[in-house]
């Protein structure tokens, strides 16, 4: 499943000249936590959220020796900031509309992000994807998981025949039974199919050639 599969279209942007206080206002009433900011051509130049908002009401605080040695500067620039543009995080973390959906769970979690604006081979923006879109990609029927699995994963990324295996998905678990191989070739196996959104387990079965 790629994550043009999961992503949503209707996405809220901002620009980067776009006031805190509109932005502010666009998220409270769209209730969502952050917004994509585009430029005039529909590129991805960063990412505002509500974090960086709060940041304007932080309290200040008396710099330490520790903080003039890193240098807060990152904290201060929100606090100054006043814009769109000089409030969010840049560059901005996206992902290709192309990309697999478990290329964007670890690219979230790795980053520790919410959200990711999707972009085209282009750079421009076609979408977002949340952590809530990947969380229902999850929620795979038994019957999609296995076209999934013979579909994309045996076909056309392992160039495996799909008809040379035996496949049994039970709420997630799945029992792929085939040819024997190559230690190296079923722990490739498990850990793509593991990839597949909705598995919960893998369990491999061999049966010799005729």
């Amino acid at each position: 499943m790629r994550v043009a599969d999961v992503m949503s279209t209707q996405v809220l942007t901002v620009r980067p000249e776009t006031t805190l206080k509109e932005v502010a206002e666009l998220l409270g009433s769209r209730g969502i936590s952050g917004a994509p900011v585009v430029d005039e051509a529909g590129h991805v130049v960063g990412v505002v959220s509500e974090a960086d908002i709060l940041a304007k009401e932080r309290k200040p605080r008396r710099a330490s020796r520790l903080d003039r040695l890193f240098a807060h500067e990152t904290v201060d620039r929100k606090a100054a900031a006043r814009t769109a543009g000089e409030a969010m995080t840049a560059p901005a973390v996206t992902i290709g509309a192309d990309r697999r959906v478990d290329a964007a769970a670890a690219t979230m979690l790795d980053r520790s992000v919410n959200r990711l604006p999707v972009i085209d081979r282009e750079g421009l923006l076609v979408g977002i994807v949340t952590r809530a879109d990947l969380v229902r990609a999850f929620v795979h029927t038994d019957d999609q998981i296995e076209r999934e699995i013979r579909d994309e994963v045996l076909l056309h990324e392992l160039w495996l025949d799909p008809e040379e295996y035996s496949l049994s998905v039970q709420k997630g678990e799945v029992t792929i039974t085939g040819p024997a191989r190559t230690e190296a070739e079923k722990d490739l196996l498990v850990r793509r199919i593991s990839l597949v959104p909705g598995v919960v387990s893998v369990a491999v079965r061999e049966v010799a050639h005729p």
